[in-house]
């Protein structure tokens, strides 16, 4: 009977052992999963904070655009209408000269300004992602 009383308690104890074993397994393989959720949604959240940042760029940028278009034609307009007002053939080579001039200042200070919008765009759609980065670098590395 003894022996009988032994076997029982040990089958007992790997039974219990086992099932602690499994509950465990099972609880941390959800907290787990939980954790993933949370993370894939963070990284969806920066995704959607990206486009829509570089969206915010894309609407400044062509919105400059179609302002230095607009410029670009009065100027343009307003440069035929001194041109065919001249007197001189000399004051038509003055006149287009200082048009050209303007016209390439204004061109290269735009390109300029254009330039910086597609940084700061870059850089504002760029920084949600680089924090998903950086929180997942720090994880790997507290999970050492």
């Amino acid at each position: 009977m003894a022996a009988a009383e032994t076997v029982k308690s040990t089958v007992e104890q790997f039974t219990t052992a086992g099932n602690k074993a499994f509950k465990d397994a099972i609880e941390k393989s959800l907290a787990q999963l939980n954790e993933a959720n949370v993370h894939s949604k963070k990284n969806l959240e920066a995704v959607i904070a990206s486009v829509s940042a570089a969206t915010k760029g894309a609407e400044a940028l062509g919105a400059q655009a179609m302002a230095y278009s607009k410029k670009a034609i009065e100027d343009q307009v307003a440069a035929a209408k001194s041109l065919g007002s001249a007197k001189s053939v000399q004051e038509v080579v003055e006149l287009q000269t200082t048009f050209a001039k303007t016209a390439l200042e204004a061109y290269m200070a735009e390109v300029g300004k254009m330039s910086e919008t597609v940084a700061a765009s870059m850089k504002d759609s760029v920084k949600p992602l680089n924090e998903r980065v950086t929180a997942l670098v720090e994880r790997m590395q507290a999970a050492r």
